[in-house]
């Protein structure tokens, strides 16, 4: 599972190197490389969040 896990994280990065170095194309007025990156950023915090409420390792009862 691990295994999978990484590679999924690097799809980004590779697909960064090969296919998205490039200024011209313009999305949201970023160059096509910033909102890329950006994009990742927002996507990774989203991913974490999910992992996190899916988790039933880290689900103690909470102390009022």
């Amino acid at each position: 599972m691990k295994k999978k896990v990484f590679i999924l994280t690097i799809i980004p990065a590779l697909g960064s190197l090969v296919v998205i170095n490039r200024v011209e194309p313009y999305v949201l007025g970023l160059p096509f490389v910033l909102f890329w990156a950006i994009c990742w950023v927002c996507l990774t915090s989203l991913f974490l969040i999910i992992a996190n409420k899916l988790d039933t390792s880290n689900k103690e009862e909470e102390e009022l």
